[in-house]
């Protein structure tokens, strides 16, 4: 099996560098163990955590001035972890999960990239047990629901990490799913809003997606 190749990019927050080390592209591959294949990520899947994508740059833009004083923090699916890299260079305290055997990896190098503190990281999947992440205030993802299965997978997974009052922010890029996403949290107790991002040129092609904001106070 090939090594992998990576990609280096700098990418620019305000006045702020992050650096990122991500996979070359979709065509790298790397399961000698069969981790990933055990748990249900094929050869196609494998890569999708390890590149940049346009709803994960509108989230860390959008994390870079959010109110977070004070708030417990987690990003759900956090691939790369772009926005959890962003937070923790501002001393927010997050946590980032995903379920990809690499992503926590990935995670570490581009942590010391940007000479940031270690950030608590923790494998899961969305139908596991519980685990002891504890409880959050505020709960953040990208580009989550691709697929039709996740839309309760995701919103029991929510309720599990979530505190009594919870902010959830989504960065959707339009998979067809949010609307059955939105009535899962509305029997949560979750109140819904959504805008589309006020500045993309930072991105590549126009972003048609939304930044959804769900609230239970």
């Amino acid at each position: 099996m090939p090594a992998l190749r990576f990609r280096y990019q700098t990418l620019e927050f305000g006045d702020t560098d992050t650096h990122i080390r991500s996979l070359r592209d979709r065509q790298q591959y790397a399961d000698e163990n069969g981790e990933a294949e055990a748990l249900g990520i094929s050869s196609a899947q494998w890569s999708l955590f390890g590149v940049l994508w346009p709803s994960g740059k509108v989230l860390a833009h959008l994390m870079f001035d959010y109110h977070v004083t004070g708030k417990r923090i987690l990003e759900v699916g956090c691939g790369l972890g772009l926005a959890s890299l962003v937070l923790n260079q501002r001393s927010a305290d997050i946590t980032s999960t995903d379920y990809h055997p690499e992503a926590e990896a990935f995670l570490k190098v581009n942590t010391q990239l940007n000479g940031g503190k270690t950030i608590p990281f923790f494998r899961t999947g969305w139908s596991d047990e519980e685990t002891d992440m504890g409880r959050f205030d505020l709960i953040i993802g990208s580009d989550l629901l691709y697929e039709s299965q996740h839309i309760a997978q995701l919103s029991q997974f929510i309720e599990q990490c979530a505190n009594s009052s919870c902010e959830v922010i989504l960065v959707d890029p339009g998979r067809g799913n949010l609307n059955r996403f939105t009535k899962k949290m509305d029997v949560l107790g979750y109140s819904y809003s959504a805008e589309f991002p006020q500045d993309t040129a930072y991105l590549a092609q126009p972003f048609k997606g939304k930044i959804v904001h769900y609230c239970r106070a």
